[in-house]
């Protein structure tokens, strides 16, 4: 309804009320409607206009409240207000509606309401209204607020607040406007005496707040008529106009005077008297909104609020003359209302930074800040028992002495402890078990904060820690304060800036320097403000927080502190104030790390076994801790912090490094000690191997309880990953940062590490000093005597003393080594004084210091040595700069390695470790930057020569040519300069191996560098460990020769290089015959490589000398010293026992591999052109043949690949050497053929009657290329395929060797082929089918490679596999791989050559089937087809394939014809059924444990047989040539595979294809007169078979091929028709006759729904089968083939009965009768029979054909109408029914 609506309801219960007591308002109130009735829109225009009508419209209203009838005047008050919302009230009339409500005031409280609702909505509908009449509009709501009424008072107080509010609205709607009517404009006298003109609205919020202020003073008021107003109500007006209207007051002078000159002075006044709960707190509020939002106008009264607040606050006696409390203090409520008011204001960073700049940092200044910060301070200190000790923060396992001296920690260690002592002496025992001192959020905090009660009269109980908690908040939000101003600018100046181009990016920045910033810049300003308070405010903070966060904190306040140090920290850091950064730094490692701890750690013995009771010591901890000293997680949130501050200021700490680096030592130290088991236990192993062991108490052993459940809640950051390890890779990440440090502040930062490491080492050296050369070269006493002194006091009041066993390693150089390794392009491409003097100085003084610890010492080694051998593979740019780096590298790595005589550096065993380091290091570097040496190399022999023996010394061997002699000399004593002959050893070793990188590099060596390297050899083949180094070397004399040969070449160079030749031949000569393996090894490479290498300058004669005098007996001696030797030997050094023969082995693979090479590269060009060929050929091939079978299986492989080489090398021979080619090939043949006979020997058991060795499967593969390679060159030279016997051979070999059970290396072969069956299945695909019989012999070889996986599988014997391996479950050789690749490669193969006749003549189509069949009647008993993939199961590859065969079978052997026999034709269809019988009854019980899903798409698969057998078999299996019995076994398939229930009584139980017998008609007969017997009946529910849908469609099949459906091939249909019919009588009888016999038995039982659906589709597709006609009697005679088309004529005389029988029979409806009885005893059944819901078509009855075009219908059909109706097509047949 509109408000006119309203007003017209109103008026008319106005005129109803009045009707009989006030006759004169309800003709008033008529006329009133007339006038509205009339014309509404005039009316209420006219009377918004003071129109004549107006007077008659507001007398009922005036004349209703002048009457004092409650009722009546509620109604009349109600129409003027929609009078008033209607705007239809003139401007002259609102004073007498305000008289009027003025009068209605003594009325009851519904008329108040009321009056407040009218006079909301006047003032606001009638912005018009100012002065004197606003003033009187607002006397109304003042008076009704003084009502004792408490809804009357709200009401009005907030309608009060609505119109104040409205008013200074007005003022805001006013100065939009452009311009003012000069005539509405008055001059009112301002506070200050000054004037102003102001607009009307202006003018009333300028009266109006002044009035406020005045009343609120208890002074008279100057608008307003008021006598009183209580103080609390105006502030609150106050407030709320103040708080929403701030920047009206900004802009009008006028506001701010009042501001200035009546409310200032009113809140100071009124903070000032004796404190009232409700006033101070009003006045509180208001402070807080002119604090926040006029500081900048109000500057004076500013900072006497909040010198005042800071005195409050921190419980200053108050000794104004106002005060009237003789004591002075005022009361803690009081002091919590400034402290929030702090709080609040604290939290404005810009506030706070507007307040330093306007009173601190002038000179004369008040020091606002200085005095907030001092007073926080001082407040948070002020009850140190309230607050309790944070146990956490002291570490964990710690007790203090009572003797222990306090000096070590700072103030708040202290202070806790002093709170602990005196709270201690208060409570006593008591206090144990009460409530625990500290703060939490939760049990400290007010759930509503003090100054927002303002319901309240009295002050509310306040927590006792609660101002101390907003103390902390405070001190929270000034940190929070400085970096939230501070990280975004200092990240925007310093690290986002803008770069030049090349110019990196800044991602370690240095600290601002603010001079360079420009001076007036906003920004810059800012941040000195920043720098100013910081500088001048963290020694009380720093005092603050340090005591706060040692006292007894809950999580989430122990975060913020933790956070606020960060915070302060990162600021420091920022702005460049190194002093407080420091202090900060210093505080937070002494939380993160106590110095009880480290001190404790070395005392501390952890107890030999578990306590088992508790003793009464215990509980009050007089006792030694039982918990190992440690970090809590509150030292690991620290630990956390000072690690993030660290790495956030890396890039600008300078020599604040040291004391980062000190407290981080400290850190890992306790995180990685380990104490001893007991005092008379073993030392615990230590040192860089040992995992760090120091585990952090958890939060829930010693967590604070004012935790309480918010444990079990998602932490903050800071106290997740506290472990040990999260916090040993943090500080891992710190020193990661190095990188990007600049390079002046990474100078820095190694330059602490260094010092610090140098102070720790010599802590435990025994001498007084280390002498470290700096840059200059100048030798600089980093500890003298009293440095030493000092520094290790220093360590002591740190934390770290001389411990009584040393430290096994230093985490400085631990440190460094990573430090430099991350940084290695500086020490590459910047000045040495960067960093590489610095590091390798005081690396190489460490570990020449005899009297450092010899773990420090090696690990100086090690770490240096880890630096010198990445430098050289980081130089990127060759030149002057690379041969520097390179020099410095060996230069200092010689210092390492090279003895000097002088020195004690050799008189122990770490000097001696510390050597073979460096040859190690040497090693790597020649490893993997050797190619790159420009400079250095003379040193580099230098090093390794001295490792060597002279040769006067060394021992000789009694009889080095002995086979038999020991492989090691007797040892003699070492040089000098060894302590042991291990080390000798050792050294010679890593030394020779660093020759045989440099003799890798040859060609960068000189002729004199070359002298040296060959010398250098000589005395290394020389020395005592001939095992590895005499062998070596002679194999690396032969690539000094190999060098010295390419550089011959130079005719310039040539005399000098060849005197180098001579000079190494003396090193070779005689070693091919010695008895040692490696020495004979090289030999052979030697002569192999000379004639590789130099073979094409040979002549003829010299090959043929070559050949019988060198190659032919070189092999003769290996074949016949392996065959000699069986036995092992025990080397001299205590090795394992290794077979001699082996090592023949090895050599004869050489050699057989070199002459393979010799003869692949020279046979066509040389050998083929000797006069002896066919002799060298025919010896060469007779020594393969002998070695692949008599020889170790590791010879085999290499010897057929020798023979490939040399095949292949024949088939590239010109044409007039294609004779020799072909007796080469034949020859080779004849091989292999000896060959495959030995694997078809070996591959069973006989390997082990003969004691031969197996075949590997590495050497049957290259016996299979070695084929391949014969293939090859025939193929090529002949261009004809292979004869078929050859053929047939050859597949033989393939089988053997496919099928070889006995090798010792198989692969895995269910994802992929092995190698073998790969090159087995590409040799039968390079067979030409085109040859005659090749086809039929690839088809059948391929369908055998089917059946392996389940015919031939089997598991690799436990003797062939090695010792490794022997306890690892056993392999199997599955041959699925095959499988998969040859079945749809037979299938393709099949196409291909489909319509040949041969493939059927042969059976080999029937050979195909029969493999596909193994796999698909295993179904899901089929091993998996894939171990890691998800390729299809083998029984729905093979059953796919399959499909694709029969699709094609039946039209090419009709097509075919009479040239496939008939008994090749009943073969392939009686394997073809044989594999569908398979298919469809598979056991599928498996599948129920699968999802629906999965089971749906199972049994759709299996759909495609159904579809195959009704489209690709049927319409052909009714040849004449299929025999009966074949047809009539798919119809007992089918029957079988639709069951659905099993009774375990099946007739049809026995699947099987029988053999063709007499008659088989006549047993299909007798067992259709089976059907007739009932047999008794069960109320078993029988078990459902799976797949249902799959046994409806055999079942749907099985009708389909007894019914008349198809015209197509009428005389074959007819056949299966006939054939199948009785398995279809059978199978309805069955289902049927079980029915009726149950259903007598089972009464009212329901059957279960698979038998009651059975019996529905029986009877319906019985109702709607129509028979070939003569099909039932043809199927009952003896031969239904021959009467299946055409019967003999009914016979006569005979019975009627007889005559209608046979007249039955041959009806399309026989089936009907053949049921008769049957169908009467179901449609005679009393009881409910069996129903279900099926979809038919729009026909009378069941028999009824739908037309084209008819929808299908839903429709109920139960079992006795349907027999009904087969029962009345009976009648119909037989013609007796209508």
């Amino acid at each position: 309804m509109s408000s006119l609506a309203f007003l017209v309801t109103e008026l008319q219960s106005l005129a109803s009320e009045t009707r009989r007591k006030h006759p004169d308002i309800r003709e008033a109130a008529e006329r009133s409607l007339a006038i509205l009735r009339s014309s509404p829109e005039q009316a209420t225009a006219n009377l918004a206009s003071d129109g004549p009508q107006s007077d008659d419209l507001l007398r009922p209203v005036f004349m209703g409240c002048a009457t004092r009838n409650a009722k009546v005047v509620a109604i009349s008050l109600g129409s003027l207000t929609r009078l008033i919302a209607l705007k239809a009230v003139p401007m002259s009339a609102v004073p007498s509606i305000i008289g009027t409500m003025n009068d209605c005031m003594s009325q009851g409280v519904d008329i108040q309401l009321r009056i407040l609702q009218t006079l909301t909505s006047l003032i606001t509908n009638f912005p018009a209204i100012h002065g004197p009449l606003l003033g009187d509009a607002l006397l109304l709501s003042f008076r009704l607020q003084e009502s004792r009424i408490a809804v009357v008072s709200s009401t009005a107080a907030a309608t009060l607040r609505q119109l104040v509010m409205f008013i200074v609205d007005k003022v805001v709607d006013e100065d939009r406007k452009e311009e003012l009517d000069s005539t509405l404009q008055e001059e009112i006298t301002l506070p200050d005496g000054s004037s102003k003109m102001l607009g009307p609205s202006a003018r009333d919020a300028f009266a109006v707040f002044e009035d406020l202020c005045l009343l609120a003073n208890s002074e008279k008021p100057h608008f307003l008529k008021l006598d009183y107003l209580h103080k609390t109500l105006a502030l609150e007006l106050i407030e709320s106009v103040l708080a929403n209207y701030h920047d009206l007051f900004r802009k009008h002078t006028e506001l701010r005077l009042l501001l200035q000159h009546h409310l200032c002075p009113l809140l100071l006044k009124a903070l000032s008297d004796r404190p009232s709960f409700p006033l101070t707190l009003r006045c509180t509020r208001v402070v807080f909104l002119l604090l926040k939002q006029f500081s900048l106008e109000l500057q004076t009264e500013t900072e006497v609020f909040l010198m005042l607040l800071i005195k409050i606050a921190g419980g200053d006696s108050d000794t104004t003359p106002h005060h009237s409390d003789s004591s002075g203090v005022r009361p803690q409520w009081m002091r919590v209302l400034a402290m929030e008011i702090m709080r609040g204001l604290c939290s404005d960073s810009e506030l706070m930074r507007n307040v330093y700049d306007r009173y601190d940092s002038e000179q004369p200044g008040s020091k606002v800040f200085y005095s907030l910060i001092t007073a926080l301070n001082r407040l948070v200190t002020e009850r140190p028992a309230l607050l309790g000790v944070g146990s956490q923060m002291m570490g964990v396992g710690i007790t203090q002495g009572v003797g222990e001296s306090l000096s070590a920690y700072d103030v708040g260690g202290v202070a806790g402890m002093v709170a602990t002592a005196a709270s201690a002496t208060m409570s006593g025992m008591v206090g144990m078990m009460g409530p625990e001192a500290g703060l939490s959020l939760h049990g400290s905090a007010m759930k509503l904060q003090c100054i927002d009660q303002l319901d309240k009269a009295d002050a509310p109980p306040i927590p006792e820690a609660y101002i101390y908690l907003l103390a902390v908040q405070c001190l929270v939000s000034l940190c929070e304060g400085f970096v939230t101003y501070t990280a975004p600018v200092y990240n925007s100046i310093m690290i986002q800036k803008p770069r030049a181009a090349g110019e990196a990016i800044i991602r370690a920045p240095r600290a601002l320097d603010l001079a360079t910033l420009p001076k007036d810049d906003p920004v810059t300003k800012q941040l000195h403000t920043v720098h100013d308070m910081v500088q001048d405010g963290w020694p009380a903070l720093l005092a603050a927080l340090s005591f706060v966060i040692s006292t007894n904190l809950s999580d989430e306040l122990f975060v913020e502190v933790l956070a606020s140090y960060q915070a302060v920290t990162n600021v420091s850091g920022m702005l460049g104030l190194t002093t407080p950064r420091d202090a900060f730094f210093t505080s937070l490692a002494k939380f993160a790390v106590p110095l009880r701890v480290v001190s404790s750690l070395e005392s501390y013995i952890e107890p030999a076994t578990p306590r088992t009771t508790a003793s009464l010591t215990d509980g009050l901890g007089l006792t030694a801790p039982t918990q190992a000293p440690g970090l809590s997680e509150r030292n690991m949130a620290c630990l956390k912090v000072f690690i993030a501050s660290a790495l956030f200021l890396a890039g600008s700490l300078g020599e604040g490094w040291s004391g980062i680096l000190e407290a981080l030592q400290n850190a890992d130290y306790v995180l990685t000690f380990k104490g001893t088991k007991s005092a008379t236990g073993k030392r615990a192993p230590s040192g860089p191997s040992a995992p760090p062991l120091r585990a952090v108490a958890s939060s829930g052993a010693i967590a604070s309880s004012t935790a309480g459940p918010s444990q079990q809640t998602t932490r903050h950051p800071l106290l997740s990953d506290l472990d040990g390890d999260s916090v040993l890779s943090t500080i891992q990440r710190l020193f990661d940062a190095s990188k990007n440090l600049d390079d002046t502040a990474f100078q820095e930062f190694v330059s602490s590490l260094c010092k610090l490491s140098s102070e720790m080492v010599g802590m435990q050296t025994e001498a007084t000093s280390i002498v470290v050369e700096t840059a200059e070269d100048t030798p600089q006493n980093i500890l003298s005597p009293n440095t030493l002194f000092d520094a290790a006091h220093r360590r002591r009041v740190s934390g770290i003393h001389l411990p009584r066993t040393l430290r096994s390693g230093d985490f400085g150089i631990a440190k460094l080594g990573g430090v430099a390794l991350l940084n290695i392009h500086r020490l590459i491409y910047r000045s040495p004084d960067v960093a590489w003097d610095t590091v390798t100085n005081h690396l190489l003084s460490v570990l020449r210091l005899p009297t450092a610890p010899s773990a420090i010492r090696i690990q100086a080694a090690r770490t240096l040595d880890d630096i010198l051998v990445v430098i050289p593979r980081n130089i990127t740019s060759p030149g002057e700069l690379q041969a520097q780096v390179q020099r410095r590298v060996i230069d200092v790595l010689a210092k390492q390695v090279i003895v000097d005589a002088s020195e004690a550096f050799t008189s122990s065993s770490t000097s001696a470790e510390i050597r073979r380091m460096g040859l190690e290091t040497l090693h790597q570097i020649l490893l993997a930057s050797g190619h790159t040496l420009v400079v250095g190399w003379e040193t580099i022999f230098e090093m390794l020569a001295s490792v060597c023996r002279p040769i006067s010394s060394l021992p000789i061997p009694e009889d080095a040519s002995s086979p038999s002699s020991p492989a090691t000399p007797r040892a003699r004593p070492p040089p000098l300069g060894y302590v042991s002959e291990k080390s000798y050893t050792a050294n010679v070793k890593i030394a020779f191996s660093s020759l045989t990188l440099v003799c890798d590099s040859l060609s960068l060596l000189s002729p004199e560098h070359l002298r040296l390297c060959i010398s250098t050899l000589g005395q290394f083949g020389r020395q005592a460990d001939t095992n590895i180094a005499l062998t070596a070397a002679e194999s690396l004399l032969w690539g000094v020769s190999d060098s010295i040969q390419a550089k011959r070449k130079d005719a310039e160079q040539e005399p000098v290089y060849s005197s180098l030749w001579m000079f190494l031949l003396l090193e070779v000569l005689g070693l091919c015959t010695d008895a040692r393996q490696e020495v004979r090894v090289g030999a052979i490479q030697t002569l192999f490589r000379s004639l590789q290498l130099y073979g094409a300058t040979l002549s003829m004669d010299t090959w043929d000398e070559c050949i019988w005098k060198v190659t032919f007996p070189l092999l003769d001696s290996i074949t016949a010293a392996m065959r000699q030797t069986g036995t092992a030997v025990q080397s001299a050094s205590g090795d394992p026992a290794v077979p001699v023969g082996q090592a023949w082995n090895e050599s004869k693979v050489l050699a057989l591999q070199s002459i393979g090479s010799i003869f692949s590269e020279f046979l066509t060009s040389k050998i083929m052109h000797l006069e002896s060929f066919s002799k060298v050929w025919d010896v060469f091939v007779n020594h393969i043949q002998d070695a692949v079978l008599f020889d170790d299986r590791t010879t085999s492989a290499p010897a057929l690949r020798c023979l490939e080489k040399a095949v292949k090398a024949s088939g590239e021979a010109e044409v007039d050497l294609k004779p020799k080619v072909s007796e080469s090939w034949n020859r080779v043949w004849q091989a292999c053929d000896e060959i495959g006979n030995a694997v078809l020997r070996r591959g069973g058991s006989l390997l082990v009657e003969s004691g031969l060795k197996p075949f590997t499967q590495e050497s049957l593969v290259a016996f299979v290329d070695a084929i391949r390679s014969v293939r090859a060159v025939s193929r090529s030279l002949d261009t004809t395929e292979w004869p078929i016997d050859r053929l047939t051979r050859l597949v033989a070999i393939l089988k053997g060797v496919l099928t070889y059970q006995n090798s010792p290396d198989y692969r895995p072969d269910i994802d992929a082929l092995t190698p073998v069956q790969a090159l087995v299945i590409d040799t039968i695909s390079d067979i030409d089918l085109n040859a005659h019989g090749a086809p039929s012999l690839v088809l059948k070889d391929l369908s055998e490679y089917i059946t392996l996986p389940f015919l031939a599988a089997f598991d690799v014997p436990v003797d062939h596999l090695p010792e490794s391996c022997s306890s690892k479950p056993r392999k199997r050789i599955t041959y699925i791989g095959l499988c998969k690749k040859c079945m749809p490669m037979l299938v393709d193969l099949f196409l291909r050559f489909k319509e040949k006749a041969e493939i059927y003549l042969d059976g080999t189509l029937e050979v195909i089937v029969s493999a596909y069949s193994i796999p698909i009647k295993m179904k899901y008993e089929c091993p998996a087809p894939s171990k890691y993939g998800k390729d299809a199961p083998l029984w729905k590859t093979s059953t796919t394939n399959f499909l694709r065969i029969v699709k094609e079978c039946g039209a090419q052997v009709k097509a075919l014809g009479t040239e496939i026999p008939d008994e090749r034709v009943e073969g392939l269809w009686h394997q073809v059924l044989d594999v569908f019988r398979g298919a469809i009854l598979a056991d599928c019980s498996p599948t129920e444990n699968l999802p629906l899903n999965v089971q749906e798409a199972e049994e759709d698969f299996d759909l495609a047989l159904i579809a195959s057998l009704e489209i690709d078999v049927v319409p052909h299996l009714g040849d004449a040539r299929v025999p009966d019995y074949l047809i009539s076994h798919l119809a007992k398939v089918l029957h079988q595979g639709s069951k659905l229930v099993d009774f375990s009584d099946s007739e049809y139980a026995q699947t099987q294809i029988p053999t063709p017998t007499a008659s088989p008609g006549r047993k299909s007969n007798k067992a259709v007169e089976k059907d007739r017997v009932y047999e008794m009946g069960t109320t078993e529910t029988g078990r459902v078979f799976p797949r249902e849908r799959f046994s409806y469609w055999c079942f749907d099949l099985l009708y389909l091929i007894c019914s008349d459906v198809s015209s197509d091939q009428e005389p074959s249909r007819r056949r299966i028709a006939a054939l199948s019919l009785p398995s279809l009588l059978s199978r309805c009888r069955m289902t049927l006759v079980g029915y009726i016999a149950d259903e007598a038995l089972r009464g009212n039982l329901p059957f279960p729904r698979v038998r009651e659906e059975e019996l529905i589709y029986v009877l319906r597709k019985l109702s709607e089968m129509k028979l070939w006609p003569g099909a039932l009697w043809a199927a009952f005679s003896d031969e239904p083939s021959k009467y299946c088309i055409e019967q003999p004529p009914r016979p006569a005389g005979v019975s009627p009965s007889e005559l209608i029988s046979d007249a039955i029979k041959r009806s399309s409806k026989a089936h009907l009768f053949h049921f008769y009885d049957i169908l009467c005893e179901i449609a005679a059944i009393p009881r409910k029979t069996p129903t279900a819901w099926v979809t038919t078509s729009k026909a009378t009855s069941v028999n009824e054909v739908a037309h084209e075009g008819e929808k299908e219908s839903v429709r109920e059909l139960d079992a006795r109408s349907l027999a009904g109706e087969c029962l009345r097509d009976i009648g119909k047949e037989m013609g007796v029914v209508r």
